[in-house]
């Protein structure tokens, strides 16, 4: 069974402790409702630490004044037994008040990479990220930190900040897992209805479309883009927000596919802001 904390000072205390023995902490951050890709960062934590920490917590920073926070899903008792089964030796479900006591005046605020993508439809997201996410790091101080790919912007930044304060984890990216028709594994899948998740398929095809042309090799960006927003263009339940091919790590827009780029994609299928993400390849899969 899983060891469920609440209050940061003992996690904090437990974790020193851990690594004054020399164990290696991993620590995997989730907003909860867990499913099979969350499972994907449990596992592979499991396999390479001593001990593993899986945080559950619906982070109020990251959210805007019209998103989602009071219905995002909670499901704590769910949660805890996915962890029980999947390696977590720690269940740190904190409330708001115990991440954000009164007085907590600092923002975590990761300059450039945050400005573009996602960023520019979710003013302040990043800092909330940025945020939670350092004042994880700062209370584990893992060895390992794992977050999913399907968030390749929020990976970038993580690992960008996670740097730039010294916290000294490998931040591992784990890569996304799908449905069998290929949509990517999301919380927020729930809200599609039947015919609203047979539509949210649309960003999965049009990045397929865009493999499919970078196998010819070479070309501007334009045309891989394109190929993503005249698929997501014939589907009327979605709605595109952006589609860009960027620098896989400094996520800057890139004018031609001449090397390894970073396809990223946000649309809107329903009630749902749903994304995804692929690596293209001029020549290659």
């Amino acid at each position: 069974m899983s060891l469920v904390i609440h209050d940061p000072r003992e996690l904090r205390e437990l974790c020193r402790g851990w690594a004054r023995t020399g164990a290696t902490l991993g620590l995997v951050p989730t907003m909860g409702n867990l499913h099979a890709g969350h499972v994907s960062l449990m596992r592979r934590a499991s396999a390479q630490c001593d001990q593993v920490v899986v945080s559950i917590f619906v982070n109020p920073k990251q959210f805007g004044p019209r998103e989602d926070y009071a219905a995002y899903p909670r499901t704590l008792e769910a949660d805890q037994a996915i962890c029980d089964k999947n390696g977590a030796g720690v269940v740190f479900a904190p409330s708001a008040d115990d991440m954000y006591p009164e007085g907590f005046a600092t923002t975590v605020s990761v300059a450039g990479l945050t400005e573009g993508l996602c960023g520019a439809s979710r003013p302040g997201h990043f800092d909330g990220v940025a945020t939670v996410c350092a004042r994880l790091h700062g209370l584990v101080l893992p060895t390992r930190a794992y977050y999913g790919e399907k968030d390749w912007q929020q990976l970038q930044v993580v690992r960008r900040m996670n740097e730039d304060l010294g916290f000294g984890a490998t931040v591992v990216g784990v890569p996304t897992v799908r449905e069998d028709d290929g949509l990517a594994l999301s919380s927020r899948n729930q809200y599609l209805g039947a015919e609203e998740r047979e539509a949210a398929l649309c960003l999965w095809t049009g990045l397929q479309a865009a493999v499919e042309l970078a196998k010819a090799g070479p070309g501007p960006a334009e045309r891989f883009e394109e190929a993503v927003a005249d698929v997501i263009a014939g589907e009327p339940l979605a709605e595109l927000e952006y589609v860009s091919l960027v620098d896989p790590t400094s996520l800057v827009p890139m004018a031609r596919l001449d090397e390894t780029g970073r396809l990223l994609v946000a649309a809107r299928v329903g009630p749902a802001r749903l994304i995804d993400n692929i690596a293209l390849v001029p020549g290659g899969e």
